[in-house]
């Protein structure tokens, strides 16, 4: 069976059957060579060319695409390579479970990143909790020198800018710069900041190529994916389910094996994480997770996180509670962080709690559009997507919440406003 535009070298297995990412059973060294093999001795450009036809794209919640991201790390050399793992989306566990199961898989990917671009030095910036499992995964090989960092356990400890400041001594806080950090950032280095998930698939692909990776998949969205899929009714603190799905399976399937109750007794999903979009279920049920499945419903993957909703729930309750975390957790470094989270937030419990009546809504609407494309990173944007949609999805219970209803509560008194 021929599956790659690669020539297999010495020390190559053939690809996985079944989960690509979680194919070893354990996560030690040797099991992981007898699964994988070792990393084929071909030139960065031949890397790069298949990293190009695989269509891969970052896992980390942007969806850039990774080959654009190799070149343009590539043309500003000399390169820094920093695996970010600091997940501070609080409801994705999947990089952790992915570091917890396949520590090396990532490492090669470091690797991988570090001979396309030319980096003679990288890092791995990670959740505390998996630092000691990379480290001794470190302890097993040799190679490219990697420092491992411990990430900060905030929201906004993972984006770009943050990591740059953080590995430099600085606080990991988004940073205003003229520059990108692809042209200087780590040392006034050109540095690729890369998701782990993405890294563990780009050492797939220098194993297997990319036409074996696009064989998984849709057209707009190769491959598989890392979903974090949290169980109904419960506190999302509760540990979920994260499963390797791919890409352009429906909604339905992956919601059935791991929500803990039928799809068709759910009132919605939030996709995507605390930054990402409700859909409306069933309507959303057959909706392929992909670029283009979920695009009429302006959402995105994002980190792959799912949140189901029960009928007996109310959405807004959830939300409110959500932008409350997202108000506390931002940077306070500029106007929309500062005070127009906090307001958002503030608002929206309101219009939850239905103690405002139908002003509510417009003070809701006012404050958001009042934070969306003005802060130092997408934070607020993200929280602007997050109420748009709930106000969306949730319309009918917006108009009950108004006149102190609730739909989860239908017979019951809720806020005081008529």
């Amino acid at each position: 069976m021929t599956t790659t535009a690669m020539t297999p070298a010495q020390g190559l297995r053939m690809p996985p059957q079944g989960p690509r990412l979680f194919a070893a059973r354990d996560p030690f060294l040797a099991t992981h060579l007898d699964t994988y093999g070792t990393i084929p001795d071909v030139t960065p450009a031949q890397l790069l060319e298949q990293v190009r036809i695989s269509g891969l794209t970052g896992r980390g919640g942007a969806g850039f695409p990774t080959a654009a991201k190799l070149e343009t790390v590539t043309a500003n050399a000399p390169a820094v390579v920093v695996a970010n793992g600091a997940e501070g989306e609080p409801a994705s566990r999947k990089d952790a479970e992915l570091l917890r199961r396949a520590p090396h898989l990532v490492l090669d990917g470091i690797e991988v990143a570090a001979r396309i671009t030319g980096a003679g030095e990288a890092f791995a910036y990670l959740r505390p909790e998996v630092v000691p499992l990379v480290r001794q995964a470190l302890a097993e090989r040799s190679g490219l020198r990697i420092t491992v960092v411990a990430a900060p356990d905030t929201f906004v400890s993972g984006q770009e800018t943050a990591v740059v400041s953080a590995l430099a001594g600085g606080p990991a806080l988004p940073r205003f710069s003229r520059h990108r950090i692809f042209q200087r950032g780590v040392g006034g280095r050109a540095t690729l900041v890369q998701n782990v998930e993405t890294l563990a698939q780009l050492a797939l692909i220098a194993r297997y190529g990319g036409v074996w990776f696009a064989s998984a998949g849709t057209p707009d969205s190769t491959g598989t994916f890392l979903a974090t899929v949290h169980p109904v009714g419960q506190a999302l603190t509760t540990a979920p389910a994260v499963w390797e799905v791919t890409h352009g399976l429906p909604l339905r399937q992956v919601l059935a094996g791991t929500a803990g109750r039928p799809p068709e007794e759910l009132q919605a999903v939030l996709v995507g994480g605390y930054h990402g979009t409700w859909l409306p279920l069933p309507a959303a049920l057959d909706a392929p997770l992909s670029r283009a499945g979920l695009e009429p419903y302006g959402a995105g993957l994002g980190a792959g996180v799912m949140i189901p909703l029960a009928k007996s729930a109310c959405g807004l309750e959830l939300t409110a509670s959500i932008a409350g975390y997202l108000a506390r957790e931002s940077a306070k470094q500029c106007g929309p962080c500062q005070f127009g989270l906090p307001e958002l937030a503030q608002n929206f419990a309101a219009l939850a709690a239905g103690q405002v009546g139908r002003s509510g809504l417009d003070a809701v609407r006012r404050s958001t559009g009042l934070v969306e494309g003005r802060g130092v990173c997408r934070h607020p944007d993200g929280t602007a997507r997050l109420i748009r949609s709930a106000l969306r999805v949730f319309g009918d219970d917006v108009l009950l919440h108004q006149h102190g209803r609730c739909l989860a509560r239908i017979g019951e008194p809720y806020g005081g406003v008529l």
